[in-house]
């Protein structure tokens, strides 16, 4: 599934509980062989920092791709006087949260 294909699942699957648990991941075979095959190719990295910057980096992405929806509010103007439209599509909300949990984890640690 690409990064796009995700974002459209989950706007169109976002509903449910989560729970308070947490999963180990696991990985399909292809997948736990692209794995070893970065591992052997970069032996100066862990697996598992492997699967960070891979996480870390899809996340960039992830983020980079969600489409941006007009609203009908101005938000401010560009250097030309143009009107620059809130974002009304998943952007917002997902920065917004992303905040909230990064402070939470901050005031864990």
């Amino acid at each position: 599934m690409y990064l796009k294909q995700l974002v459209e699942h989950w706007e169109n699957h976002a509903n449910g509980n989560l729970t308070k648990e947490s999963y180990q991941v696991r990985l399909t075979v292809e997948d736990a062989a692209k794995l070893d095959a970065l591992a052997e190719m970069y032996p100066k990295r862990s697996r598992e920092q492997i699967i960070s910057e891979l996480i870390s980096a899809s996340l960039g992405q992830l983020e980079a791709s969600f489409p941006y929806i007009q609203g009908t509010k101005v938000v401010e103007t560009d250097e030309l006087g143009d009107a620059i439209y809130e974002d009304i599509g998943p952007t917002p909300r997902y920065l917004s949260l992303a905040k909230k949990y990064l402070a939470q984890h901050k005031a864990a640690s």
